[in-house]
This record gives C-alpha cells, structure tokens and sequence, in this order.
C-alpha cells in the first residue's frame, strides 16, 4: 500500500498523529491468493525429457487440454517443451516465466510438479502466488517419504550428466 501511495494509485483517506496511513475499505480492492488475475491467458505446460518422447508430449498435451475443455475454458495456450527438467533455458519455460512475470498468465495447467523443473520448483511456487497465478495439478503425486525424493532426485541428476557425457562423445 506505501509503494501504491508513492505510484500516486492509492492515497489514504487520513494520517494519525503518528503519521500512520489510514484508508476506507471501500477504496482499497484486494484480490484473493485463490483468484487468477482477470486479464491472464490459462496456459496448459508440458515437458518430456528428451526429444525420442515426442509421442508422450502430444499426450500430455492432449490431456491438459481435454481437462481445460471439460472445465468448459476454451481459451488455453499450450506450451511444449522437450528438455531436461534441470535444464532452466528451455524456451517454453522462458515463454511462462515471462508471461507470469508479466501479469498474463492467470491459470497454469501441468501434469505434474516436476514437469516445470525438477529442482527449484518451490521458487516458481513463491513467483506465482505473487502474480496471482493459480497452479492446477492434473496428477498429484502422494506423499512420499523424504528417502524416495533424494532418491529419485539422485537417479534424475545422474541421468541428466551421464546423458550430457555419452551425449559430448558421439
């Protein structure tokens, strides 16, 4: 509300003597965590590993966009990348940062966490609940115990740096 103030948007309708800001309620609109901003395009994200999985790219692709047309919204983008999930450049990636950052993007719709990336994820969490974006899971994944996850993790890194060192000497 002070950055408001200084950007002249929002002045306040009294000070106390303490030079605190004081506004009416009717003046002040606050938009709701759980609310996507109105003006946002819904974008349905998609990612394989490598570019061999091109058919399980058009399946997600076609997952997330049934799931958007059952929920009656027509008006989707869909972004396809094929790329590591620990690879931060990929070009769609780059498309929804930017979009969200923006203030275009309301909704987006993966098919699961770690197809945005596969560490740092909580990171784009904090970003878009900044910017209002609201994040819809198609497959939630269950809780799984913290042994599992460093597992997992462990195998996607080594496969990630093997594929990069067989990749460099062919």
């Amino acid at each position: 509300m002070r950055r408001w103030h200084r950007q002249g948007l929002l002045m306040p309708s009294c000070r106390t003597i303490g030079g605190h800001r004081r506004y009416q309620h009717d003046t002040v609109q606050i938009l709701p965590d759980n609310e996507p901003a109105a003006t946002g395009k819904y974008i349905c994200y998609a990612r394989v590993s490598s570019h061999d999985q091109a058919e399980e790219l058009k399946t997600q692709a076609a997952r997330i966009e049934k799931h958007c047309a059952d929920a009656g919204i027509a008006d989707i983008e869909v972004i396809t990348d094929p790329g590591s999930g620990l690879n931060y450049r990929r070009k769609g990636l780059q498309r929804l940062l930017g979009g969200a950052l923006r203030g275009h993007v309301a909704r987006l719709v993966p098919v699961t966490k770690d197809r945005l990336l596969r560490f740092g994820s909580e990171l784009l969490f904090r970003i878009r609940e900044f910017f209002h974006v609201e994040v819809v899971i198609l497959d939630r994944v269950p809780d799984v115990s913290r042994e599992r996850q460093h597992t997992e993790d462990l195998v996607e890194i080594l496969t990630v740096f093997s594929s990069g060192l067989y990749g460099s000497r062919s």
